[in-house]
């Protein structure tokens, strides 16, 4: 595979299972002069395993901004260059956004190359609607995240967030008091041994006892059809009681003082039982 000069590539890697690599990145790899890398010590595993040798720079969020005038200046040399992460597709909640604007900015090609990422991954298998939100890393502390956690509930589209396992009864508990009504799927270490997903509705989550390993990927569902969700038997015995003593207007207007129930769902019903000859 011949690669062009004047290109950064963004290389996909596995999340967990070594396996899980195109044959089109181990390409890319095979023929890059160096690999810009998070962690050397973990990216070395990954290029040991498919037997690839290349020198590897470090590249992480700590000195980033530093490499950027020596990553392009190798890139002008006609050095063939690859960015890749600890693990997934790059720049989703990882470094490389400052490098990849650098390179646009110089005329320097940017090159996708495709893979896994536990975004998605978490998101296949999750059963809720595919119209998203990928926020990435929730705050550590808790004034921010309520903020925070405030403006994403009023959107009704399912959402995926990065949280530390160590963490998780801390954000449990903050999912609680935004996303009760929804459902949740816990995504623990995808596509390694341990694989683990917890489906629950939010609020019948239960904090863990013991303390998880890694980093979790979390999916809220979509805001569910309130208008659908309801008790019907405590509401028809509502309705009952209300008709004794008021109008069907009133009693109407009763009942959605305390439930999120469409108007005409409930006219229809209290007008249904008001027709019943012994409610």
């Amino acid at each position: 595979m011949k690669l062009s000069t004047k290109h950064l590539y963004i290389v996909s890697t596995p999340i967990g299972n070594l396996d899980d690599i195109t044959l089109r990145a181990l390409d890319v790899l095979k023929n890059s002069d160096i690999i810009l890398c998070e962690d050397t010590r973990r990216s070395i595993k990954l290029l040991k395993h498919y037997k690839i040798k290349k020198k590897l720079i470090s590249y992480h969020k700590f000195n980033e901004k530093r490499q950027l005038t020596a990553i392009i200046k190798h890139i002008n040399e006609g050095k063939i260059l690859s960015l890749i992460s600890d693990a997934g597709t790059p720049l989703l909640s990882d470094p490389g956004r400052l490098l990849v604007k650098e390179c646009l900015k110089n005329d320097i090609f940017v090159t996708p190359v495709p893979g896994v990422s536990s975004i998605t991954s978490a998101l296949s298998v999750s059963g809720f609607k595919d119209q998203f939100l990928f926020y990435g890393f929730l705050p550590k502390t808790e004034n921010e995240l309520k903020n925070v956690l405030s403006n994403l509930s009023q959107n009704k589209f399912t959402q995926v967030f990065f949280i530390p396992s160590k963490k998780i009864n801390f954000y449990i508990s903050m999912f609680k008091k935004f996303f009760t009504g929804r459902e949740i799927l816990i995504a623990k270490e995808i596509t390694k041994i341990h694989e683990t997903f917890i489906r629950e509705k939010v609020e019948e989550l239960s904090l863990f006892k013991n303390p998880l390993k890694g980093e979790l990927t979390i999916v809220i569902s979509e805001e569910q059809n309130k208008n659908e969700i309801f008790d019907e038997k405590k509401i028809v015995n509502k309705i009952k009681k209300y008709l004794k003593s008021y109008s069907l207007k009133d009693t109407v207007n009763l009942i959605l003082e305390t439930e999120k129930i469409s108007k005409k769902k409930i006219y229809n019903l209290c007008l249904e039982i008001k027709n019943e000859k012994n409610f």
